[in-house]
């Protein structure tokens, strides 16, 4: 399965697995770095999410479960209701993924990322941190937070790209602590994303040679990540997921 790809094709793969791995146990979007690198294998838009969704999905599981000790409800939301909900949003999301013309995904594409892209942007530069003094954030009532994580998960099945951070936003804005947004998010995503991938295995539109070499790096590139969490500053992963998405963003809008 492996003996038909081109070695420098083969490496392209296995760098942006173990590259995606590492920024997803970081900082988030992997995602960024895997597309890109699909597309330029020969794979369509559309398959290129899909396998990219497989591929990456075990390192998510794996980090959600990491910190599932940090996992919690929001304010007016049980966490088993979160769940539920992101769950079958990835279910959701994925059945419209397949159903959706890959011609008409392909056009969708650049306009997904540049909005991954600012959502990204948005919360390196534009979050402004609370300071001390300011009014309490009235958490909004739980069935508009149910609302918001059903259109995320629906998203997140779908494209995915910037999901972890509207998901994170969501949660706060719950008024959850960060730190077990944070964690929550991760399993929320991973859950997510696992009802996802059963879709798509499921369907049998996944390239599963290119899925396999992306993921045995992301699974690599995962450990090296938790390695250097506390090493590498969050920022500067950051400030990679945007010039990644700035460039994947031009390149598309090129390309279509």
């Amino acid at each position: 399965m492996l003996a038909s790809f081109d070695p420098a094709m083969l490496l392209l793969l296995l760098v942006a697995g173990v590259w995606a791995g590492i920024q997803n146990a970081l900082a988030g979007g992997g995602s960024f770095v895997t597309l890109p690198a699909l597309i330029i294998a020969g794979l369509d838009p559309k398959l290129a999410n899909i396998t990219s969704t497989i591929a990456l999905f075990p390192g998510q599981i794996t980090t959600g479960l990491a910190g599932r000790k940090l996992v919690a409800g929001a304010e007016r939301l049980s966490f088993r209701v979160l769940a539920i909900i992101s769950f079958a949003g990835g279910i959701a999301g994925a059945l419209l993924l397949i159903i959706t013309p890959s011609r008409v995904f392909a056009s969708m594409v650049p306009w997904l990322v540049l909005a991954a892209t600012l959502v990204f942007a948005w919360s390196t530069w534009g979050r402004r941190k609370p300071q001390p003094g300011d009014a309490p954030i009235v958490p909004p009532p739980a069935w508009v937070s149910a609302l918001i994580q059903t259109v995320i998960a629906v998203y997140g099945g779908f494209f995915g790209g910037g999901a972890g951070i509207m998901t994170l936003a969501a949660l706060t804005l719950a008024r959850m602590p960060v730190r077990n947004a944070a964690g929550t998010k991760n399993v929320l995503i991973s859950l997510a994303n696992l009802s996802a991938a059963v879709v798509f295995a499921l369907s049998g539109a996944v390239a599963w040679a290119h899925a396999l070499v992306i993921g045995l790096g992301a699974i690599a590139g995962g450990y090296a990540g938790a390695r250097l969490l506390h090493v590498l500053p969050d920022k500067v992963l950051r400030v990679g997921v945007v010039v990644i998405g700035v460039g994947l963003t031009v390149g598309l809008f090129v390309r279509g």
